[in-house]
């Protein structure tokens, strides 16, 4: 693993590719290998901050579950390589318009030309700021029950209000436990349908901020509240605020819209964006992609970018194919005109020889 990180410091980057990925998680390497395999010249540029990183495993991944997630982009890199794409590290601070085309700034002060943009950066979860929270996060403090809600079945759950979407994740976890407890912390107050919607499916309500997460011998047993009282429970859930890490597309009008749970970026059904050239996949543009929806969204607007660089490129043919036809026949033209003339000639001496 860690020979790999190196090579891919390590990476040269060339002057100008047909696509440049801005990302290196599931949605950007699996874009990737789509266009590698179109025989487009296509880079990554990967920051190397997976958003799952503190994830022990890949869960609800055909055939790959289980699989830890820094193994599956390792996995995942190779195969870009080895279909003569580039995966190179370095943090993308800036994106402009030149021509027809981009250009692709990094931190470090190198730049890249691009036919096409390809975003996948993910986006940053903005965690309650309980003490506790962010030390356990990815273990025992989770978001999202089909990522992780299999791992913590049948355990007392905890849900820590926060947002318009904690009633919908509580509701949702009755599904893995029997023993969920919502807390309202600094939540606005349930109304009464919410209130019963709870109690019919034998969900606990404790009001009351929230102080602390309690963690003894390197696990979590609780939740301190701010009266003092501890709370029992093996899992919390919390409702982060996701936003889309696309603060380097502002040069190019695109910013992330508001979002009940955050901001992200919109897009066509094909991942298109409002500027011309940018496509987008995974989390940046679809807050509740797992990994196999992400890696989907980027072989699926890879597909659309290859067409749209097919149409140009097949635009530019034409329009050489029509000049040179023009040319050709500006040719002929000249040499039936000089011919004609010859032969007239030639005609005029023979009659007046006569």
């Amino acid at each position: 693993m860690v020979v790999a990180e190196v090579l891919v410091m390590n990476d040269p980057l060339d002057d100008a590719y047909d696509v440049v990925v801005i990302g290196g998680g599931s949605a950007g390497l699996n874009g990737a290998l789509v266009l590698a395999r179109a025989r487009r010249s296509v880079v990554v540029v990967d920051a190397g901050a997976p958003r799952n990183a503190p994830a022990d495993a890949v869960h609800g991944l055909f055939a790959r579950e289980g699989t830890p997630p820094a193994e599956l982009l390792e996995r995942g890199r190779a195969v870009v390589r080895g279909y003569g794409g580039q995966v190179v590290s370095g943090r993308v601070e800036e994106v402009t318009r030149d021509g027809d085309g981009f250009v692709v700034g990094l931190a470090d002060g190198r730049t890249v030309r691009a036919r096409r943009v390809l975003v996948a950066t993910g986006l940053v979860d903005e965690l309650p700021e309980v003490p506790g929270v962010r030390e356990r996060w990815g273990r025992d403090v989770l978001h999202c029950p089909y990522c992780h809600g299999w791992e913590v079945r049948d355990q007392a759950i905890g849900v820590l209000a926060g947002g318009p979407m904690s009633l919908h994740q509580t509701l949702l976890l009755r599904q893995w436990s029997a023993d969920i407890t919502y807390f309202a912390h600094t939540a606005e107050p349930l109304t009464d349908e919410e209130a019963e919607r709870l109690a019919a499916r034998g969900i606990r309500v404790e009001e009351g901020d929230v102080a602390a997460v309690e963690v003894v011998d390197d696990r979590l047993v609780g939740l301190r509240m701010a009266d003092g009282r501890l709370v029992r429970r093996e899992a919390l859930v919390v409702g982060p605020r996701m936003v889309a890490r696309v603060g380097f597309l502002k040069a190019l009008g695109v910013e992330p819209v508001p979002h009940p749970a955050g901001e992200y970026v919109q897009a066509d059904a094909t991942g298109r964006t409002d500027a011309p050239g940018v496509w987008i996949a995974g989390n940046a543009s679809d807050l509740s992609a797992q990994v196999g929806g992400a890696a989907a969204a980027g072989a699926f607007a890879a597909a659309q970018i290859n067409a749209d660089l097919v149409n140009e490129d097949t635009e530019r043919a034409v329009a050489v194919y029509r000049e040179a036809s023009v040319g050709a026949g500006a040719g002929a033209g000249a040499g039936a005109g000089a011919g004609a003339g010859v032969g007239v000639g030639v005609r005029g001496g023979a009659g007046r020889g006569a």
